[in-house]
């Protein structure tokens, strides 16, 4: 059994819809924005499923500038 092809950087890219850094960033601040909403309101879940989405455009935006 041969094992899958790691994808290179403009594979993820694609995967990711093609976003740019200024849409990862803007991803990032609404979901950040979502989360202390859910915080102040009282939902640990519903914050934390949104720091999670957060988390990842943050870490894209991290991955995209390295490259």
């Amino acid at each position: 059994m041969t094992r899958p092809a790691l994808m290179t950087r403009p594979a993820l890219r694609t995967q990711r819809g093609n976003l740019g850094p200024a849409a990862l960033r803007q991803a990032y601040e609404h979901y950040l924005a979502l989360a202390q909403a859910a915080a102040l309101a009282g939902d640990r879940i519903e914050a934390e499923r949104h720091y999670q989405q957060a988390e990842h455009y943050l870490r894209s935006l991290a991955e995209d500038r390295a490259a």
